[in-house]
């Protein structure tokens, strides 16, 4: 612990410290390093007008978007042109294709993982297969400097 406490107030003293040399030199005005000699592309670069660099392009992002919900290209959005992606994602979502999407095509993925978990078919999870429900988590990536930390300690 008292190696934390004594980095942080060397910190502080090379910040201290620095934040002083630059304040000193703000006010006397002087220069620790001598000012570099100017070459001969800088002093050209310097007086001649930056060249021209090519523009943006006219398609910005509201644009591209507007592109593609426009599928007749006609300028106009229409309301069946805005809603086609919520009728693909409706259409994945209603599985027999009657038009209505009831409670069980909507939590499919649940009613799916329940299924899958209820082994024995009883149409309840004991505490083993409640247990094969819980979401998947991605393993955490170690540090490379977690065991020099706490090997020095």
């Amino acid at each position: 612990m008292w190696r934390y406490l004594a980095g942080g107030v060397a910190a502080l003293l090379l910040i201290a410290g620095g934040w002083l040399m630059i304040g000193g030199q703000a006010h006397s005005g002087a220069s620790t390093s001598a000012a570099p000699s100017a070459r001969p592309s800088d002093t050209a670069a310097a007086t001649s007008p930056a060249p021209d660099l090519p523009e943006a392009d006219n398609a910005t992002r509201a644009r591209r978007r507007f592109e593609r919900f426009d599928r007749d290209r006609d300028g106009k959005v229409t309301r069946d042109e805005f809603l086609e992606p919520r009728r693909k994602a409706f259409a994945k979502l209603d599985r027999d294709g009657d038009g209505k999407l009831s409670f069980d095509e909507w939590a499919a993925r649940t009613v799916d993982r329940f299924a899958t978990a209820d082994r024995d078919r009883s149409g309840a999870l004991d505490e083993k297969e409640f247990a094969a429900t819980a979401p998947k988590h991605k393993p955490r990536r170690a540090s490379p400097c977690a065991d020099a930390v706490h090997s020095d300690d």
